[in-house]
């Protein structure tokens, strides 16, 4: 028989890694066993390529449904990537021995329960296998807390900081430890949870499986990496009647076809913080104590001042070596052999930081969770999303990692069109690659973009593969996922422009029909109200980008007859800034349908106007608003205009809501008192008209109406005034205003400009 040991970690703990690497060098095992998915045993090799760079993360996924998939992160800290690393390097067999994903992320196995470590998405990421148990999990996995009672024992807050002070941060690296963690974990044990038993059932039997096989084949010496959880139930391997049972449980399984791959992660997708529930806390705190235990407060301290000297803050060497002192301290007042992150962290804000949080959270964000990127070989099996984008930066031409940079788009061109979809999809699954700018020049075919590639992006593109095997798949995926959460109308409509942006017709026509559904059962006019500008450019201007606005136009055309009809209903009972709001989206709405040229949909929302122009006990302002609209629109002449603006300001109507009626008509509106056939008059008659008291109650509104006017368009008013009665007030045909020594004096000019005369006499 061989010899058989048993090595209990906690994924990503560089003291796990620690003793683990020590007791493996002691061992010398021929075969390792590491819980792991077995789908991936051939890409283990590929650790050890001198292009793979931690963190890194192994990806099982389904071709046919991408967004089953699991990620499995590995630090250099990690033990299972010591545990890879050590068994490549003294040439040992290496095997993942967990319950493969082709049965995990088949149909039917079981209900999606909720594992030991969640995606590593901050979201739930994927259907039928939304958490995944590839996630390499943590040691308490079956109840909630087991460690939480050790911890509360020894006087810690949680199971977490009391694994970390006795066996991530300790010094130096004792084998022992893996007894000790054995014989915690059994007596912690008391039976699988119901909610996860099936599931775990099946984990553990299979490891145990896996275990027996390699007993069986010419290994001398077995070493088997496993969660610390999981020691009491593969130590069982070899008892009685065991392995019919496994067998039992094992037996028909349902599977599924998957795929591989190797993919760069991050020290911030590594973290707890990123919802990644086997992570640490401290990513880069944990990688300091890995690669320099023997000093690892002195670099820590020294990283900490470079990083503050980088922003322009004091740092001396000084305040580095009393913080050194001071965590030195704290960490022998609190009876540890040398300082650990909480020592320092202090010590750091006493000495460095002065107690400012603002540089503590740079520092924390920088050396305790960490910012570092990790890489693949170029010949590595990527994911789908990741040989999506490859093939589409080769065929368009656009390379990522170049200097940053301009791009103007011609979307008359084919590949400019096609770059301008790549670039709005990627911006859809979280990969802003591009930034849109106003183009320069005349014309709705030019698109300006602003290029700045992000090396952490790729994160984002191993991420998506959870959504779609392609970028437009799962850009797609993306906004539908977020249609389905949009609660108004006008939402949907930012996501149907956002689509044809990005031409992803069949989410379009999902969402469009989402939009019209839900339009069709709104009872708020305002949203309904929102939702039309956005939708009459997209319907008027989509078509540049070849992209189909039938189904836009179509949800308009039901959209515009739903406003008209609760238009006068919703404007009842506003106050000032309700008034205020419902004048700005009935102006809009109005440009909306102007764009459209539909004159069935402008006749139906002029009606709208019209009755909104009649009503008595509507808010001043909008009223005086719908009237203007209606004159812009020549719907109601100039006769009309001012008979509606004399009866507004009469006192009968009061100086209050004579005021707000006079704000709603002619704020930012300088031309049409300057051309507006009288209309200047009739404003200027009404002031005057006004008793002193009512004229310095009123004074501020009229004030702030007219200083929305532009400078020289209320330079032409008073010019107007000074004339008398305005550009209005006199004959159409009349001499008002002609200065003739002044006209005499151009005359010469256009002689010289508009050459002889070719009629008798004075034709200038």
């Amino acid at each position: 028989m061989p010899d058989i040991r048993l090595f209990g970690i906690r994924h990503h703990g560089p003291g796990s890694a620690r003793s683990l690497q020590a007791a493996l060098a002691d061992f010398a095992p021929d075969c390792l066993l590491i819980e792991g998915p077995p789908d991936a045993d051939a890409l283990i090799p590929l650790a050890a390529h001198e292009g793979m760079a931690p963190p890194v993360a192994l990806l099982v996924y389904r071709p046919d449904r991408p967004r089953d998939c699991a990620f499995f992160p590995f630090a250099a800290f990690s033990p299972e990537w010591v545990a890879m690393r050590h068994g490549l390097t003294a040439g040992a067999a290496i095997r993942f021995i967990d319950l493969p994903h082709a049965i995990q992320l088949a149909d039917g196995f079981g209900a999606p329960p909720e594992s030991e470590a969640a995606p590593i998405e901050a979201e739930p990421v994927a259907e039928a296998a939304e958490d995944p148990a590839g996630t390499l999990p943590a040691p308490a996995a079956i109840r909630r807390d087991p460690l939480g009672e050790l911890a509360a024992a020894a006087g810690y807050p949680d199971g977490e900081r009391w694994w970390d002070a006795l066996v991530e941060s300790r010094a130096g690296a004792d084998g022992d430890v893996f007894a000790a963690i054995a014989e915690a974990m059994a007596a912690l044990r008391d039976g699988p949870d119901p909610e996860d038993g099936i599931r775990e059932e099946a984990r553990e039997a299979h490891m145990r499986v896996a275990i027996r096989k390699a007993a069986k084949e010419d290994f001398s010496r077995i070493a088997v990496v496993c969660g610390a959880w999981h020691v009491p139930a593969l130590a069982r391997h070899d008892a009685k009647g065991q392995a019919s049972a496994d067998t039992a449980t094992l037996k028909g399984l349902p599977k599924t076809k998957v795929a591989a791959a190797w993919a760069p992660w991050s020290y911030e997708r590594l973290a707890t913080a990123s919802g990644y529930r086997a992570g640490v806390l401290s990513p880069e705190w944990y990688d300091t104590l890995w690669h320099h235990e023997g000093r690892v407060a002195a670099r820590w301290l020294a990283r900490a001042a470079a990083l503050l000297r980088e922003e322009d803050l004091d740092a001396s060497p000084a305040s580095v070596i009393e913080a050194a002192r001071l965590a030195e301290a704290l960490a022998a007042f609190r009876g540890r052999s040398r300082p650990s992150l909480d020592d320092l962290d202090e010590a750091t804000q006493a000495t460095l930081c002065f107690a400012d949080p603002g540089p503590m959270g740079l520092i924390r964000r920088k050396l305790v969770i960490g910012e570092r990127l990790g890489a693949t070989p170029p010949d590595c099996p990527g994911t789908p999303v990741e040989a999506d984008f490859e093939a589409q930066c080769k065929r368009l031409r656009l390379k990522p990692g170049a200097s940053a940079g301009d791009l103007v788009l011609d979307l008359r061109k084919e590949t400019d069109l096609a770059r301008s979809h790549f670039l709005n999809r990627l911006a859809l699954i979280g990969v802003p690659w591009g930034t849109r700018r106003e183009a320069r020049g005349r014309g709705t075919f030019k698109e300006a973009w602003f290029l700045a590639w992000q090396p952490d992006w790729v994160v984002e593109l191993v991420a998506a593969s959870a959504e779609g095997g392609t970028i437009a798949e799962a850009a797609a995926s993306r906004v539908k996922g977020r249609a389905r959460g949009a609660q108004r109308v006008s939402d949907l409509s930012g996501l149907i422009g956002t689509l044809l942006d990005a031409d992803l017709p069949e989410a379009t026509a999902q969402v469009t029909r989402a939009l019209d559904d839900r339009a069709a059962v709104s009872a708020d006019v305002f949203d309904l109200m929102e939702a039309l500008p956005a939708l009459a450019e997209l319907a008027r201007y989509g078509s540049v980008r070849s992209s189909d606005t039938e189904p836009v136009l179509a949800v308009v055309r039901g959209l515009v007859p739903r406003a008209a009809a609760g238009l006068v209903a919703a404007c009842q009972s506003l106050d000032d800034d309700a008034a205020h709001t419902a004048k700005t989206r009935i102006v809009a709405v109005s440009g909306a349908v102007a764009l459209l040229e539909d004159p069935e949909l402008k006749a139906t929302w002029q009606d709208a106007l019209r009755s909104l122009a009649d009503q008595e006990h509507v808010h001043g302002r909008v009223v005086g608003r719908a009237v203007r609209l209606l004159f812009d629109d020549r719907a109601i002449a100039a006769e009309e205009a001012g008979t509606r603006l004399r009866l507004a300001l009469s006192r009968a109507a009061g100086a209050a809501p004579a005021a707000a009626w006079i704000e709603g008509f002619l704020e930012e509106s300088g031309p049409v008192l300057i051309h507006g056939q009288g209309l200047l008059g009739i404003v200027d008659d009404w002031l005057a008209g006004l008793d002193e008291a009512l004229f310095t109650e009123l004074l501020p509104l009229v004030r702030r109406t007219f200083a929305t006017l532009a400078p020289a368009e209320r330079r032409a008013i008073g010019e107007a005034l000074a004339r008398g009665g305005g550009p209005g007030a006199g004959s159409a045909d009349g001499p008002e205003g002609f200065d003739a020594a002044r006209a005499s004096a151009v005359l010469p000019i256009l002689r010289l400009l508009l050459g002889p005369a070719t009629t008798t006499g004075d034709t200038a």
